[in-house]
This record gives structure tokens, C-alpha cells and sequence, in this order.
């Protein structure tokens, strides 16, 4: 709010001119100076012998290990921040100690983090880590890429760029409308099943297919590094999380909080993705949300073209995605110029040749098309993951009567279902002690609290959707590749029904969206918590 395996934080490092060295106490602010791809430090929890977490954080130095690191500069949207959850999702396998302490250049002063959201007692995420990584192998499957995505790769991309071109060559206007929305289909499919994997390090074992996958999203008119500070820097590890402290400040008193003093944990896709919009229960209602359930799909088709002409453009001028730092990316000149860049020769084959070939008015419609269309498909299948009937709400800032923070995920209504499905669990037991113990906040929990599948299990909709329809296993493993998780989400919800943990999923995406609108309308009418 405003204002597995790491060595302790006692621990000490050789250094080149003496034996070993006590480790500096580094402040929040100092770390957060080091945020740029030409002096990245982060600060990830430590663990104590046992390997028990122990509440402090190590400091490590990645600037000159992002050449080396297998995922490539992946690694350095860590940079300047607590960076315990990307250290945790993104190597199910874990990281090895000798390599952290090598990296390790300090601690964290004491207190540092310990307001966050998030507990990391329970052994709920190891042992499905461990599981989930035994199901790949026994399956034979490589954690990061397949041949079934690359073939797919290799269709979305031939087929968007057949479509670009019939939509210039058409002399029907009507066909080459037909041939605009084919494109924006196309395109809405490779963000999900090329960019998305790519960007996460998930679409090849090569760091540079990786990175060349992840280009796929400027290709196709956006900007992967705005994806990368939204996504993967707000909504995937703070998923439906929102700081009461300071979205009540800034609404009661207009004040917003400066950059260097927001708090990191707070989910961007669901306070900004959508204007005039309640997505949250912490949100102000307004006269208009009343029938929001209504307008929402039309609003949804926008998504693209607010992106492509607002949001990106925004980031790189202002160095800020909300409370997010944009110096991790546009800190480096040749990323801003590749921002640049991409940008006038999309701008060129996407809206300049159609105005060439049609006109300026038909030429713009042909664009604007597109977009619509590829807007609507994406929103459809992303909002259904996380804003739905039954999905939970974390409140940041929270206390009881007695001052106690209270960090337990909650819906619209107001109740914690994880509160049922232990419940039950007990019930089901003789010997209740043989129940393992997961806290609400666990962080794994609470992604699994505040996510929701549709289709599970199917690997139609799994592909056809990049893995969308398994919100719930994607969210957990990033950095797996999506064409996994049909097979290893049968794993995940054992694991969550032997731990009591929720594990929501609907029956279809045409379920799902209808409950969705209904959510919305709900939404609409209730009061602000």
C-alpha cells in the first residue's frame, strides 16, 4: 500500500578480493533504483536449512546473468522489485542453491515485504510442482514448447498473413471485410497461441524462439513489452488482488500515490482493461453500471484498438503502467526503438496498404474491422477466466477490529468458498489431523481462489483457446508450455481436492461467458464493499 531454495539471510559471499564478506542491508528503495536492463537487482524470500521460509529476502544481482540465463532478458522484468513469485513460478524445478548464493549481493532491511498479501508456509505449491513436473515426464512431454505448437505457429501465421492480403486484393469491399475479420481472428489466435507462450518463455526450449515468438504481438499491431509489464508483472502474479489502503485514498481524497510508493501487489487487468466498467468489488458504482452486463460485449470489441492507440503509446512516454515501473523495458534504447519502430510498419501493412488499395474511408474500416473482431474473441476469452459468478477477490489493506491484517480471498457476496471445500474435507475425514494445512493467503491458493476453467480436460478447446480454457493450470505454471495442460490438469485438481483448496471450472465457454454477464449485471447493482 502507499507509503525455493535461497540461502538464508545471514549468509555469506565470496567476494574476489577477501575470503567472505557480511552481506549489505539493502532498502526497498535502493532496490527499486536497480530497475533497468543495465543495473537489475531483485529480492526474492529466503529459507532457512530446513528449507522453511523465513520472511526476510536476499538480494540478488541479475544484470550481467540475463546473457546467460536459459529464459533470456525474461529475467529481468524482476528487476528492482520483490520477485518472489516470478522466482517460484517460473522454475517448478526449482533454482539451484549454488546459483542464488553466486547471484546473492545482500538482504533486505527487516520488515521490508511484510505486508504483503501472500503466505508461503504451507507445502500446498511444492508438492504440486513436484506432482505436476512427474505427470510431464511420465508423459514424455518437454515442459517448454512441442511439436503441436509450432505446427499450429506455423498455420495462425500463414493464415494471417493470407488474410492480410486478400483483404488489399479484394475489390469487393464486402469480401475484403470478410477477409479483415479472418485477419483479426488470426491475429486474436496468435496472441493467445504463439506471443502468449512465447512472452512467458513457455513456446521453445531456445530463449531465442522464445523471444522471437513473443515478437509475434508487435507483428500483429501491439507491443509485447506492455503485454509483459501487464501481464506478467501485475495480473499473473496478484490476480484480482487490489490495495484497499490506497484505491480508498485515492478516491476519498483524489490523491494518487507516487510511484515509488504503490504497492506492487495490486492486479491492473481488473481496475483498467475496461472503462466504465466495475470489475471489483472495491470499486465506486456508478449510475451507468446498471447495464453494463449489456454493453460489456460491445466494449469488449474496443479492447484492441484502446490498446494499440492508448495504453501503448502511454507507457512508453510516461515510463509507467499504473503502479508499474516501465524502466525494466523502456529503460533500454533499443527496446524503445523497437517500440517505435514496430509501430510504423504495422501501421504501414495494417492500415496504410488498406487505405493504398480501398481508399481512406474503406481503407480505415478495413482496419478498424479487424480489430473489432480480434478484440471481441480475445476479450471473450479472457474475462470469463477471472471475473465470473463464484470467483474470489483479494482486499490488500484489510484489518479486523483488533488491527489483525485479514488476508482471505473473497466473492462479491462476501464469503471465502476455500472456506466450504476445507470444510468438507474435514467432514470427510475420521482422523481430522491427517488434513493437510493451506492458508487462505497461500499464494498458490489463492490463484486457484481467484481463477476459474471452462472445458477442462478437453484438448480441442485447450488449443483452440492457447490454454485459456485452463486458467487455473496456467496460472500456476506459466512457464509451462499450454499444450500441457490438458494432460496435467487432472493432477491439479486431485492436488487441490486433497488439500481442500477450490477449483472452479465450467462446463463450456458458452456457460461460462453466460455466467460472466450475470456476474457483471450483479455486480452492477451491489455497493461498493
Amino acid at each position: 500500500m502507499c507509503k525455493n531454495n535461497v540461502p538464508a539471510a545471514d549468509a555469506k559471499l565470496k567476494g574476489a578480493a577477501a575470503a567472505s564478506t557480511v552481506l549489505k542491508t539493502i532498502s526497498k528503495s535502493e532496490l527499486a533504483s536497480h530497475n533497468t536492463p543495465h543495473s537489475a537487482w531483485c529480492a526474492v524470500h529466503s529459507t532457512d536449512a530446513s528449507g522453511k521460509y523465513t520472511g526476510g529476502h536476499v538480494v540478488l544481482d541479475i544484470t550481467s546473468f540475463a546473457s546467460k540465463h536459459p529464459g533470456g532478458d525474461l529475467i529481468l522484468l524482476a528487476a528492482g522489485k520483490d520477485a518472489s513469485v516470478l522466482f517460484e513460478t517460473y522454475h517448478p524445478r526449482g533454482v539451484p542453491h549454488s546459483l542464488v548464493k553466486k547471484l546473492q549481493i545482500g538482504v533486505m532491511e527487516k520488515g521490508a515485504y511484510e505486508n504483503s498479501f501472500y503466505s508461503w508456509d504451507s507445502d500446498f505449491y511444492k508438492v504440486l510442482k513436484q506432482r505436476v513436473c512427474e505427470r510431464i515426464e511420465e508423459k514424455g512431454l518437454q515442459r517448454r514448447g512441442s511439436g503441436e505448437i509450432l505446427i499450429k505457429a506455423l498455420f495462425l501465421l500463414a493464415g494471417f498473413w493470407y488474410s492480410l492480403y486478400h483483404m488489399y486484393t479484394q475489390t469487393n469491399f464486402t469480401n475484403a471485410a470478410i477477409a479483415s475479420i479472418s485477419m483479426g481472428i488470426f491475429a486474436a489466435m496468435i496472441g493467445v497461441n504463439i506471443q502468449h507462450d512465447g512472452n512467458h518463455g513457455a513456446f521453445a526450449k531456445s530463449k531465442f524462439i522464445n523471444k522471437f515468438a513473443g515478437w509475434t504481438f508487435d507483428m500483429i499491431g501491439g507491443s509485447a513489452f506492455t503485454w509483459e509489464l501487464q501481464h506478467m508483472l501485475g495480473h499473473h502474479p496478484y490476480t484480482n488482488v487490489l490495495d484497499e489502503v490506497e484505491h480508498k485514498r485515492k478516491e476519498d481524497e483524489g490523491v494518487d500515490c507516487n510511484l515509488e510508493e504503490k504497492d506492487q501487489e495490486s492486479d491492473p487487468d481488473v481496475f483498467s482493461s475496461f472503462p466504465l466498467m466495475r470489475m471489483h468489488p472495491l470499486h465506486e458504482v456508478s449510475w451507468f453500471h446498471r447495464y453494463q452486463h449489456i454493453y460489456a460485449p460491445f466494449l469488449f470489441a474496443l479492447m484492441t484498438l484502446a490498446k494499440v492507440f492508448q495504453q501503448d503509446f502511454e507507457i512508453v512516454l510516461t515510463g509507467k503502467l499504473y503502479h508499474i515501473d516501465a524502466a525494466v523495458r523502456y529503460g533500454s534504447i533499443w527496446n524503445v526503438m523497437r517500440f517505435w519502430s514496430m509501430k510504423i510498419i504495422t501501421m504501414f501493412y495494417m492500415l496504410g496498404l488498406p487505405i493504398y488499395f480501398h481508399g481512406a474511408a474503406k481503407g480505415v474500416g478495413l482496419f478498424v474491422i479487424g480489430h473489432l473482431a480480434a478484440g471481441e474473441l480475445l476479450a471473450t476469452m479472457f474475462i470469463v477466466n477471472h471475473v465470473i459468478e463464484g470467483v474470489s477477490y483479494g482486499h490488500k489493506g484489510v484489518t479486523n477490529d483488533e488491527g489483525v491484517k485479514v488476508a482471505k480471498p473473497a466473492t462479491i457476496m462476501g464469503d471465502t468458498p476455500m472456506e466450504r471445500t476445507r470444510e468438507q474435507l474435514m467432514n470427510g475425514k475420521a482422523d481430522k489431523s491427517t488434513v493437510p494445512s493451506v492458508p487462505f493467503d497461500d499464494w498458490a491458493a489463492v490463484q486457484c481462489q481467484t481463477s476459474v476453467n471452462w472445458s477442462s480436460g478437453s484438448w480441442f478447446w485447450n488449443h483452440f483457446s492457447g490454454g485459456l480454457s485452463h486458467q487455473i493450470e496456467h496460472h500456476l505454471f506459466p512457464s509451462i508450455c499450454h499444450t500441457n495442460y490438458c494432460y496435467i490438469q487432472e493432477v491439479v485438481q486431485k492436488t487441490c481436492e486433497e488439500y481442500g483448496v477450490p477449483y472452479q471450472t465450467e462446463s463450456s465457454l458458452y456457460v461460462a461467458y453466460g455466467k460472466m454477464l450475470n456476474h457483471l449485471k450483479f455486480l452492477g447493482r451491489t455497493k461498493q464493499l
